[in-house]
């Protein structure tokens, strides 16, 4: 039987082989990859949290988060030590810039904001964006937000550009008037009484949006706006979900996710009904070609006989789904922790009333009077520093070895950008950059950023900043100038400061006021 013995033996030895050449892969992965790239970044002064096996960070992540939730907040400014605890402490520890362990995925978090400005510019294209997260990609779709540069990327900014500045955004102001005045209707029924404002300014953006960018009222897009609500509810639990034997995730489905298809469907059946009742009125000569609103131009592209222009319905789709969150979740929180800052400075508020009936008296707030309002963008600015309506997470991604600053990075690094990390840098800002202080604005934004534009960043930067921050901070200044006209408000004592990560930092328990008629 000694001739059964050779082909067990090799088959074993072949066995023993790809056993051998697997752990070895496996221990370059775990282990031998992340403690040469350690060291490779600490020999250029990049030091961070040590890497722990698989996990990397994650559970000191979750153990700062969950002591900061169980301290008080009080009514605290310091946005980004509650929110991103772990940072605070890091960027304390290791400095500005510094790596940090997502599991195995090495994380280079940049806050110098000279660095900042330098990635978002992209240069030569060598900071590419990353990849979105599956399930924000679910909740985003492929639209220009998600989109990498490029060809496909051109075209989707060039339309959002013609729709949301000079011209076009002035031809929407009756319609951000109209819906603010629709909101004020309602809050007569509050007049010295407590009022929610978060769910108010949430329902007046959604209709902003809906009239200017989509040609409807709220009411119309209401299902749209129910059907986002409850899938970014979802994405935000994915985006929590980390399995713990990364590589493994593909495998695993969580609970919520045959929910998350369906919502996602239900959205892209709203959305294309939408896009045919506008494509039949188009046809049938009821509408002046499909509308010059956002939704038209889409379609114009649409249906464009070059191909080079032409964009898919998909695209549509993903872009009015994009639109219709970011467009109204962004302007909600700002209006409302503007109106929180107000409720608590009253100071402040007084020297905005004043601006305002100084250049609109009780008459409806015109384009001329909006880019005068001086004191109303001080406090603006201030707002949006301590509470950025969004984290800020940039992701980029080093495809190639390529230098930031003095630094020279390996390929297969990812770069993250926390907007709120730079807004509380007290070399650029003071030491009282925790507290409300509008007047740094006085001479705009290079001087209280001492000329580094890479400090202030609530909507972005470079070719890929927000295309609307135009139209949200007119949107802002028209409802606060009219809320100012009619109205004082002072904090009510049932108001939980309860700044809280989500889609956007969000008051978790809403914003609660007085409302005194003037």
């Amino acid at each position: 039987m000694s001739w059964l013995g050779d082909p067990i033996m090799a088959i074993s030895s072949s066995l023993c082989v790809f056993l051998l050449i697997g752990l070895i892969k496996i221990f370059q992965k775990l282990w031998w990859n992340p403690t040469r790239l350690q060291s490779l970044l600490a020999s250029q002064g990049i030091k961070g949290p040590p890497y722990r096996l698989i996990h990397g960070n994650n559970k000191e992540t979750s153990y700062f988060r969950k002591e900061a939730m169980s301290r008080p907040k009080g009514l605290s400014h310091d946005v980004f030590c509650a929110i991103l605890p772990h940072m605070h402490s890091w960027t304390k520890i290791y400095g500005k810039n510094f790596l940090q362990w997502d599991g195995l995925e090495p994380v280079l978090v940049i806050t110098e904001p000279e660095l900042c400005k330098e990635i978002l510019n992209n240069k030569d294209n060598a900071f590419p964006k990353s990849k979105p997260h599956g399930y924000i990609k679910k909740l985003l779709g492929d639209g220009l937000v998600t989109t990498p540069d490029g060809e496909k990327w051109a075209k989707l900014r060039k339309l959002a550009n013609h729709t949301f500045h000079g011209n076009s955004l002035k031809s929407m102001i009756p319609a951000m008037v109209a819906s603010t005045e629709t909101m004020l209707k309602g809050w007569k029924n509050h007049e010295g009484e407590e009022i929610e404002v978060f769910e108010e300014f949430r329902l007046l953006t959604s209709d902003v949006i809906s009239r200017t960018a989509f040609g409807s009222s709220y009411l119309e897009g209401k299902n749209i706006f129910d059907l986002l609500f409850k899938i970014s509810s979802l994405s935000m639990k994915f985006v929590s979900f980390k399995p713990i034997f990364p590589g493994f995730s593909k495998f695993l489905r969580f609970s919520g996710e045959s929910e998350l298809e369906k919502l996602e469907k239900a959205i892209h059946d709203s959305i294309m009904k939408i896009i045919k009742a506008r494509e039949r009125k188009a046809v049938n000569g009821e509408e002046d070609g499909f509308g010059r609103d956002f939704l038209g131009l889409l379609l114009e592209a649409h249906h464009d006989t070059n191909d080079n222009q032409r964009i898919s319905v998909d695209n549509v789709v993903d872009e009015c789904k994009t639109l219709y969150l970011a467009g109204h979740e962004s302007t909600a929180t700002l209006l409302a922790w503007t109106v929180f800052l107000l409720a608590h400075h009253t100071d402040w508020q007084e020297e905005a009333r004043k601006e305002v009936l100084q250049l609109f008296g009780k008459q409806t707030p015109n384009p001329d009077g909006i880019a005068k309002l001086k004191t109303m963008s001080m406090i603006l600015n201030e707002s949006l520093r301590l509470y950025a309506p969004v984290l800020g997470i940039v992701k980029r991604k080093v495809e190639k070895e390529v230098r930031l600053g003095n630094f020279s990075l390996p390929a297969n690094l990812e770069l993250a950008i926390f907007f709120l990390a730079v807004h509380y840098d007290p070399q650029i800002w003071g030491q009282d950059a925790q507290l409300f202080k509008p007047e740094r604005f006085s001479e705009g934004v290079a001087k209280a950023t001492k000329d580094n534009l890479g400090a202030f960043l609530p909507f972005g930067l470079g070719p890929r900043i927000c295309v609307g921050f135009n139209f949200a901070t007119t949107e802002a200044k028209i409802a606060l100038s009219m809320i100012l006209q009619r109205y004082s408000f002072t904090l009510s004592p049932a108001y939980v400061h309860s700044p809280s990560q989500y889609l956007t930092i969000r008051p978790q328990h809403g914003v609660q006021v007085i409302l005194h008629s003037l």
